[in-house]
């Protein structure tokens, strides 16, 4: 096949991991706007090469023209969550969008694979509308713990560079290092609801900070000099104090000040 044609064909999977990753980086942004806890760490998203499309093909025996119809990872996205529960949460949030179609789910965490990897994969179809017309495209969305991507990741590594044929002592150190994962994931569940809590603490604070600053960005059209400075000197007195009741408080006297302040200015225009 020329480059040419494969540069066509793999256009449709670049356009959809583009897609997927920013509505599950939107979704993301969403929790973290609305100051709660996110199942989401991060995401990211590939499309296969050629080389590894055509490596893949040749090892199941798949012709050329078949490869879109029996290859399904073409496409791939990964979320990359803090616990074993969150990964739930996200397969829960897939199954219920109306903007792609679940074809399949693996569940290689309550069942890994024998060289110990865990994850969680669904295989999706998902409808981009391209120049040509609408065009039905697969991928494979991995959902896995931070920890589980980072085993995984080593071993895909050193998979891909001993090609199947891994010595021993090195799958030896692999099996026990798979193990060592799924403790530290159990151990990281078992204080889940200490790290949310300090996290959702963490995010609001930064939240109320922020709209704080940006109040004071906007009065320094409106306000006299005199009266800015008070406000960011009692700004700092709160912030070191580090009490996110004081600061919220704050926060919405700044909000009656800064709507008082645009009052008056749509009263003059």
């Amino acid at each position: 096949m020329e480059t040419k044609i494969w540069r066509e064909m793999l256009m449709p999977y670049h356009a959809a991991v583009d897609e997927l990753r920013m509505k599950f980086e939107h979704i993301l942004d969403e929790y973290r706007s609305m100051g709660e806890y996110s199942p989401i760490v991060s995401v990211e998203g590939r499309v296969k090469s050629i080389s590894s499309i055509l490596e893949k093909a040749q090892k199941k025996n798949i012709d050329i023209e078949d490869i879109e119809n029996n290859i399904q990872d073409i496409a791939g996205i990964r979320i990359i969550c803090q616990f074993v529960e969150d990964i739930l949460s996200v397969v829960d949030i897939i199954r219920k969008r109306k903007d792609m179609r679940v074809i399949e789910e693996r569940d290689y965490i309550t069942h890994s694979k024998a060289s110990g990897y865990r994850s969680y994969h669904i295989i999706i179809e998902y409808e981009l509308q391209m120049v040509s017309g609408p065009k039905a495209v697969k991928a494979e969305i991995q959902i896995r713990t931070l920890a589980m991507n980072f085993w995984g990741t080593i071993e895909h590594s050193l998979q891909y560079k001993y090609r199947s044929q891994m010595p021993e002592h090195i799958t030896k150190r692999l099996h026990a290092a798979a193990e060592a994962i799924i403790m530290l994931d159990k151990e990281m569940s078992s204080v889940r609801g200490e790290i949310m809590n300090a996290q959702n603490y963490m995010h609001h604070t930064d939240s109320v900070i922020k709209e704080i600053l940006n109040n004071i960005q906007n009065l320094y059209g409106a306000a006299n000099k005199r009266e800015i400075d008070k406000i960011q000197d009692e700004f700092y007195r709160l912030y070191k104090l580090n009490d996110l009741e004081l600061l919220e408080r704050f926060s919405n006297e700044l909000d009656i000040i800064a709507e008082g302040y645009r009052a008056q200015s749509d009263w003059e225009d």
